[in-house]
């Protein structure tokens, strides 16, 4: 399997891969600075099957980035999750409605991120 991870954060880009390598299902995890770069990594490399996205990132925000993956159709079968310290119930509610699949909230632990990953994976 494919992931890439979004986030503008040097360091929590390496916390999520170090999680996701923990795993073991994961072939190939690239990195996005931020929504901008994950759209360009997506057309050079994509699909996916998980894309991890923080909300808050210059250029282009996470959630900004959602609804442009969402609109594309060859990229439907991807899911999606929010990695974010955005936590108002509101944007929540409007990323699942745009088209996220799961939303974990930062800080958290490796195994909530490996529970959050295999639920959305169905692994």
């Amino acid at each position: 399997m494919k992931a890439l991870v979004v986030d503008d954060s040097q360091s929590m880009r390496n916390i999520v891969k170090a999680g996701l390598k923990q795993m073991d299902a994961f072939d190939s995890i690239s990195e996005a600075v931020n929504g901008v770069d994950a759209l360009e990594k997506l057309n050079a490399e994509g699909p996916f099957d998980l894309v991890l996205l923080d909300w808050y990132m210059p250029e282009m925000e996470g959630y900004d980035c959602l609804v442009k993956i969402r609109e594309n159709a060859s990229w439907n079968d991807m899911k999606v999750m929010m990695v974010t310290t955005e936590n108002q119930q509101e944007n929540v509610i409007r990323a699942v409605m745009a088209g996220a699949n799961e939303y974990l909230m930062k800080p958290f632990t490796t195994q909530m991120l490996e529970e959050k990953v295999r639920m959305v994976l169905g692994i």
